[in-house]
């Protein structure tokens, strides 16, 4: 199924934040009253330390280097640590609602909605008889494509069927104009990890070979659905050949961090003359929609897939379609199809051993499907609303904090501090769960088809993105589901969200002392609010809308700050000698930088206001290392070998270990904590310490 790339989403992790006077003990990783029978979470131990390790020379070893030991990556992961731990959590509270769902024969509603789903995703006998006959008729349609104008068609038609091919289209806030959302078209039609795995042979070869462990992949798949084996790797071939094609056009992961390669605002009419092959008022048509213009966001990247559409053959294109098909539905198909799929993109490229148990997957395409419907039932089970409460009232002590260090930047002009604080005043935060829920009226779905429901959803939640396009934008509606254990800053809504699920430990615990939890959610708190001013989210003003705020001379200044932290994290080298790359992560780093050093001043206020100091000792630690303690604790993290090479050419956020160190090495407050001295690794000096926010 396609999934539309969000828009300058920063992604991280946050949770709540505790009152200063709390019980000053370890964090209790207790069970709620909801989840006596969850999964255990990984809150901080003192016993985690390493005493043969000096948290000066590296403050993630000496925190996590036990637990990493004896916690390896699951068979059926690819990572593992304090994120997937509570993402256990998670699954395993909305299994008992799913569960419960399917098995009530009178559920009506969203209890019908996810029962179904559910139900008909477990009838594993039903899918296996079915085998490949479910997409028979998509395949079939596949097989009629002749002509550029018929392959145009068939594009408009999967679609306004909620699948697409090749690009991704879904609204979004414009970004000169946030108030109202319109069309975004986005580079897509990739199945290796970015453009540089189709292009370059990688280091020592590998992305040679994950290409032509691709074409086997691709050949296998069709011969599952029935096409000849000398057929099928010839289709597999030319698949290989076509995204490549695409490859050349896209832009990378770095290049698209820059907003302006996410933003083209096009006429209509403009569009049109410059995709002759592909009418785009005929695509909004088709898809219910009326427009002046839209952002066709990789002008280069369109070019080319409109001239793919007349030189490119019919044969070629129906492979690539067909393959793509087979890859979107295998999760809904019998087992030879996801067992494939999964031997590919999970094992293959990212080191997976085992597939996840066949309820986890299923729940995943509940999630997919109607991950809302599932979190009100959630919410409603886990989430009391006194913790919303109490959030909402924790996050305006970060706030607090931000400002003070706002007013106090000796590197920016009153002229653009202005307009920072403006931004500042007009962040919005959203907490747990959203206070209006979607309605689910008019979609259809029954206890026994269950690719026919996801098909359902998939339409019924397309023609729901598609009525937003020229509308006003509703600043109620979420980006996440609540039981999603993750948070995010959105530049075009200046709102910082932060669902319910991330609330616990390690993050927030009512039981543990403060330290624990300011350098837990606290941090990730400010992270998120930092995000508004990194390289990416400072380009958007306070109102949401993509616009220059500062001064050329602010400007100046803050980049020639961020490009020491750039280098900082370049020299840091992870697997087989390769390293991270500064630039792709700027914008997560900036955050991690400004966010543990809001945090540790309102940490530092909180003390004060209860008359302590932070040098009361808890197990043998004062209060302001176990603020670090638990910062490192959030970032403990196990990768496979192959995800973490995938990670390092993707992810915008740097591996766990190096966002452990990262941050407090360039912070006074965590030498005077740890009484480290000049020379000592984490400890920057000179041009090489980073001070930006």
């Amino acid at each position: 199924m396609t999934v539309r790339k969000p828009l300058l989403l920063s992604l991280a992790i946050t949770a709540a934040l505790a009152a200063a006077n709390a019980p000053a003990v370890d964090s209790s990783a207790g069970a709620s009253a909801h989840g006596s029978d969850l999964p255990p979470l990984a809150a901080f131990r003192s016993s985690d330390l390493d005493p043969s390790k000096n948290a000066c020379n590296n403050l993630a070893d000496y925190v996590n280097s036990r637990w990493l030991a004896a916690n390896p990556v699951p068979s059926d992961k690819t990572s593992w640590g304090s994120f997937e731990m509570l993402d256990e959590r998670s699954q395993a509270a909305s299994r008992h609602l799913v569960e419960a769902a399917a098995a009530n024969p009178n559920a009506s509603g969203i209890e019908k909605l996810v029962g179904d789903l559910y139900a008909s995703g477990m009838n594993e006998a039903a899918i296996e008889a079915a085998g490949v006959t479910p997409i028979r008729p998509m395949l079939d349609r596949i097989d009629t494509l002749k002509t550029p104008a018929d392959i145009a068609a068939y594009l408009r038609e999967e679609f306004t069927a909620g699948r697409g091919a090749v690009f991704a289209f879904g609204a979004e806030a414009d970004f000169k104009d946030s108030s109202h959302k319109i069309g975004y078209a986005y580079q897509g039609g990739l199945s290796l990890p970015e453009k540089a795995y189709y292009l370059e042979n990688g280091p020592d070869g590998k992305y040679k070979a994950i290409r032509a462990a691709y074409v086997a992949h691709v050949a296998r798949q069709l011969q599952n659905a029935g096409i000849p084996a000398a057929d099928a790797q010839q289709q597999a071939s030319d698949v290989l050949a076509f995204e490549t094609r695409l490859a050349r056009a896209s832009l990378s992961p770095i290049e698209l961090r820059d907003p302006n390669n996410q933003y083209h605002f096009v006429s209509m009419a403009d569009a049109d003359k410059a995709s002759p092959n592909f009418s785009w008022s005929a695509f909004f048509r088709a898809n219910g929609v009326q427009a002046d213009g839209f952002s066709l966001s990789q002008p280069k990247f369109f070019d080319e897939f409109n001239r793919m559409l007349v030189d490119v053959p019919a044969a070629q294109w129906q492979a690539y379609l067909r393959a793509h098909m087979i890859d979107g539905m295998a999760p809904m198909l019998s087992s030879k199809f996801a067992d494939e799929r999964f031997a590919f993109f999970s094992r293959t490229l990212r080191g997976q051993q085992e597939q996840k148990p066949r309820w986890k997957r299923v729940l995943d395409s509940v999630e997919g499907a109607a991950g809302e419907a599932l979190g009100q039932l959630y919410v409603r089970e886990y989430f009391p609303a006194e913790s919303k409460a109490q959030m909402e009232a924790l996050v305006q002590n970060l706030r607090l904090a931000l400002k003070a260090r706002l007013e106090h930047l000796d590197w920016m002009s009153p002229e653009t501090r202005k307009k920072a604080m403006e931004k500042w005043a007009s962040f919005t935060p959203k907490i747990g769960y959203p206070d209006h829920w979607r309605s689910w009226d008019g979609l259809a779905t029954s206890r026994g088809d269950y690719l026919g429901n996801v098909l359902a959803a998939a339409r019924f939640n397309h023609d729901w993105d598609m009525a937003k396009i020229g509308k006003p934008v509703d600043r109620s509606e979420w980006g996440m589901t609540p039981q999603t254990v993750n948070a995010y800053y959105n530049p075009l809504m200046n709102e910082i969200v932060f669902p319910a699920a991330i609330l616990q430990p390690p993050f927030f615990d009512p039981k543990a002392d403060p330290a624990l939890n300011y350098g837990g959610i606290g941090a990730v708190i400010g992270h998120e609010m930092m995000h508004g001013y990194d390289d990416q989210g400072s380009q958007f003003d306070a109102h949401g809308n993509f616009n220059n705020w500062w001064t050329p001379g602010d400007r100046e200044r803050f980049e020639a700050r961020t490009a020491r932290l750039v280098k900082q994290f370049d020299d840091y080298v992870s697997i087989d000698g390769l390293h991270v790359k500064g630039q792709l992560t700027l914008g997560e780093n900036i955050a991690d930088l400004g966010g543990l050093n809001v945090a540790w001043d309102a940490y530092q206020k909180a003390l004060r206001d209860v008359g302590r100091s932070g040098d009361e000792m808890i197990g043998g630690h004062s209060e302001n290392q176990r603020f670090f303690f638990n910062w490192a604790t959030v970032w403990r993290r196990n990768f496979t070998p192959d995800e973490l090479r995938v990670r390092l050419n993707t992810d915008p956020h740097a591996p766990a270990n190096f966002r452990a160190i990262g941050a407090p090495s360039n912070m006074t407050a965590f030498e005077q904590a740890f009484s480290c001295k000049p020379g000592d690794a984490m400890v920057r000096s000179g041009d090489a310490r980073v001070v930006i926010w």
